[in-house]
């Protein structure tokens, strides 16, 4: 029965006396195998947002759900939004708490509101149990509850080093698709040492990325050894992986679905409430194309760089040098395409390469297209001047440009005002934004072929920011920033080769480049 205001807690450490109609209810929600189920079909409060106070009687599929947080140690579940996994979650919670001494449990979200309402969830129904199922509390607030019996629930913000130095008995991650991927893996490379002694983690969410931490350990939960029909088989990673469906909530059906479709579009809809990999950010590449691409393994390497198909007599060849300083921080790279098909041939990326040694890299791309065509007529080669590329054309000085294999292709800008003229590609917010629809494009009427697995984690990070695109926080973007020099590469390249036009043209382009220029170097 309900509490009155002045006994919303039970008071730690006193005799009560009980009725054996409460013994044995209480014994019932004690029951190690089927307690959490007894225990939430009639005493879990909730507040339902339109029927207000009731009793929690789990649907079907959230019986499943409750069973599967119960049965495995690790768990990691994948549902529609507003299908009641924190709801179900902050149940067991207090299940846990109260029937299972000397237990640490951390609730972990990926926004402090996010604990803080599971928080609330657990306060009211632990609010209005009776005195002789709950225990009793020695501490009650906003950001942690202590009970009597040693045990204690834990909220905070997932971050990088939350439950670091913890002993934590259950993990519970919330929507943990949507922590952003550098904290998230970082969250759980710290957390996973401290579940080691014999902790349990439950991990729930609606799907985000198809390469973040969620989707790494959904994947892994779904390859399992044995047949996954088996109800006790695991994946390759120790968890279960539970999943539901919208339609299995009872109060949805064909209607419902078509007016959220209406009200949420289709890649909303379909990562809302499909539970589809489809990224929530405004993404340069549209998410459900983003979805479709598939990276390969290389052909071959030549060093470091990875060859994902053999250069070919009477093709032609960009090579696009997004130049770092090589330190460790952001990275260097360079992309390689054959222009008249607009395919992506090879790449190459590193953080510790310096300056003069990613010019000899340049050089000995080059010449591994020059030596394999035997034609380096149709090979060129370029860099973005801005900032460091200064040090890198200093670099191609000092190595010597008739020692590279090709034609030093050149935008013909001054940038900052500056009349002497500067090879390579000036990059500007308009220059940037140009490069970026004609690469949108490209890739979205499949007239591009990307081949890299790392250049398409690198597009599903670059994001809409303002009237530009950039990397995520925590994210990198060199890739896309060398392919998008290749794009205005090739663009400049339809004035001497007009048989790129087929792959290159098309009626959006309203912005027309200068004419490059050419340092021919035989």
């Amino acid at each position: 029965m309900a509490q009155d205001a002045a006994n919303l807690v039970k008071q730690p450490h006193r005799r009560h006396s009980y009725t054996d109609e409460q013994l044995a209810e209480f014994i019932a929600c004690a029951d190690p195998v089927t307690g959490p189920m007894y225990f939430m079909d009639h005493y879990f409060h909730i507040q339902h947002p339109t029927r207000g106070k009731m009793v929690y009687h789990p649907f079907e599929y959230q019986k499943r759900l409750i069973d599967t947080y119960h049965r495995f140690r690790f768990s990691i579940s994948m549902m529609p939004r507003q299908t009641g996994k924190s709801t179900s979650a902050a149940g067991y919670l207090l299940w846990y708490a109260m029937f299972v001494p000397d237990s640490t449990i951390l609730i972990a979200a990926h926004k402090y509101t996010g604990s803080q309402e599971i928080m609330q969830r657990i306060r009211y129904a632990y609010e209005l149990c009776p005195d002789h199922i709950r225990a009793g509390v020695t501490s009650y607030n906003k950001g942690n509850l202590d009970f009597e019996n040693g045990s204690r629930i834990v909220s905070a913000t997932t971050t990088e080093n939350t439950g670091r130095g913890m002993s934590i008995s259950l993990l519970y991650a919330d929507e943990f698709a949507f922590v952003r991927p550098t904290i998230a893996k970082e969250f759980w490379t710290s957390i996973s040492p401290t579940l080691a002694t014999g902790g349990k983690a439950i991990i729930t969410s609606t799907p985000n990325s198809d390469e973040d931490q969620f989707a790494l350990l959904w994947k892994g939960a779904n390859k399992c050894i044995d047949d996954f029909g088996n109800p006790t088989a695991l994946g390759i990673n120790g968890f279960r992986a539970y999943r539901s469906y919208w339609n299995e909530h009872p109060d949805r059906d064909k209607a419902w679905a078509d007016q959220q479709l209406a009200q949420l579009g289709v890649d909303r809809f379909r990562r809302e409430m499909e539970c589809e990999f489809i990224i929530n950010d405004e993404t340069l590449i549209a998410p459900t194309k983003l979805i479709d691409l598939e990276g390969q393994e290389p052909l071959y390497r030549t060093g470091q760089v990875r060859w994902y198909k053999k250069p070919e007599k009477n093709k032609i060849y960009v090579v696009a040098l997004d130049p770092s300083l090589g330190t460790g921080g952001d990275p260097s790279a360079i992309q390689i395409f054959e222009a008249n098909t607009t395919d992506q041939i090879g790449e190459w990326c590193h953080n510790k390469t310096t300056i003069p040694e990613q010019i000899r890299i340049l050089a000995d791309i080059c010449k591994h297209i020059n030596e394999t065509v035997k034609d380096e007529k149709n090979v060129y080669y370029s860099i973005e001047n801005n900032t460091i590329g200064e040090a890198a054309l200093i670099s191609i000085a000092e190595y010597g440009e008739e020692n590279i294999h090709g034609y030093f292709l050149s935008d013909g800008s001054t940038p900052g005002g500056n009349r002497r003229f500067r090879k390579g590609f000036n990059t500007t917010n308009k220059s940037k934004l140009t490069a970026c629809n004609k690469l949108k494009i490209l890739i979205e009427t499949d007239r591009m072929k990307i081949r890299s697995r790392a250049f398409i984690s690198e597009l599903k990070t670059y994001v809409a920011k303002g009237a530009a695109y950039e990397a995520k926080p925590g994210e990198t973007d060199d890739i896309v920033s060398a392919a998008l020099l290749a794009v205005r590469m090739m663009q400049h390249l339809q004035s001497y080769h007009t048989d790129m036009d087929l792959q290159m043209k098309d009626h959006t382009d309203m912005y027309i480049e200068p004419m490059p220029f050419i340092s021919i170097l035989r």
